[in-house]
């Protein structure tokens, strides 16, 4: 995947004029310039999200493994699985190789790992102990075989503002990238409410960061207002991507067709990963949500 260069000054507006217009480095392959003949040619591949089968997989209940997950999405039909870090009963070195070796006898690959650590910390010492805790899923995710680690910004603490939210994400982000470009590793940073709540202040941290290692792992679903044109501008620095078919804004449907026109448009070359959260019992609604996804992906992709 290509990386092109930053432009420190990229973000004097939050249009998609000004976006469409860098070369951002985001392993997605929308970022490359628009004068690229492949920035126009998509490559939507069908993943699920080892969160789909939450249910299941929480490790206090035990009911599936993450084994059994990995076999289930080759019977899906899946072209990767994003592995969510919590669900691993360990990350013993053997454990996390023999993992990586059941989903390669079975032509899985891995999108991504997913850990749950959250950046926005107003203690120091936090911070510190937030990006030793990054570089340790890193590893994890070197293990794995997979190139993605998927971070989150966090909420900003009462008393804080949004401006010294950003600076301590982009305090912790900035090393952690520094340290995961040396095993070919790309983080990125989650739009999952908090302080990744807006685009706007997603693009402004990649921005701070300024790393060809850094994107966004783009949840379609946690955007407060104007979702779609929230997606748009995420979309030529998206690293990942998790679908679901509602947003968390009142339940509301997701025209999930107008999505995949916006990825096609940008020319995103990356996982469109199902990551259900619905009532329905995720060994029924699961296939159901891939089944969407498998066929927007055959519509609007060049593979």
């Amino acid at each position: 995947m290509s990386h092109g260069p930053y432009r420190r000054d990229f973000l004097k507006t939050a249009t998609m004029a000004a976006v469409g217009s860098i070369g951002f480095g985001a392993p997605g392959g929308s970022a490359q310039t628009k004068s690229s003949p492949e920035a126009a040619m998509p490559r939507l591949l069908l993943g699920c999200c080892a969160y789909s089968y939450d249910k299941y997989l929480d490790l206090d209940s035990r009911k599936m493994t993450m084994e059994e997950f990995i076999l289930k999405a080759v019977d899906m039909g899946v072209a990767g699985v994003d592995m969510t870090a919590y669900y691993l009963k360990s990350t013993d070195p053997a454990y996390l190789v023999s993992l990586r070796h059941l989903a390669f006898k079975n032509g899985l690959p891995f999108s991504g790992v997913g850990a749950g650590t959250e950046m926005c910390q107003a203690d120091p010492a936090k911070r510190a102990a937030t990006v030793a805790e990054i570089k340790n899923w890193v590893d994890v995710t070197e293990r794995l075989g997979a190139s993605h680690l998927r971070v989150f910004g966090g909420l900003v603490p009462k008393g804080a503002t949004e401006e010294q939210g950003i600076q301590w994400v982009v305090e912790i982000m900035k090393p952690a990238c520094d340290y995961a470009a040396q095993k070919g590793i790309t983080l990125g940073i989650e739009s999952h409410g908090g302080i990744t709540s807006r685009a706007v202040t997603i693009l402004e941290i990649l921005r701070r960061v300024n790393s060809p290692f850094a994107g966004c792992n783009l949840d379609i679903t946690h955007f407060l207002e104007n979702e779609y044109a929230q997606i748009e501008m995420c979309v030529p620095f998206a690293t990942h991507t998790h679908i679901r078919d509602h947003f968390d804004r009142g339940e509301q449907p997701i025209d999930l067709d107008r999505v995949w026109q916006i990825f096609s448009k940008a020319g995103y070359k990356g996982y469109m990963s199902a990551e259900y959260e619905g009532g329905e019992d995720p060994l029924t609604a699961v296939p159901k949500l891939v089944s969407k996804i498998k066929a927007l992906c055959k519509k609007y992709s060049t593979v």
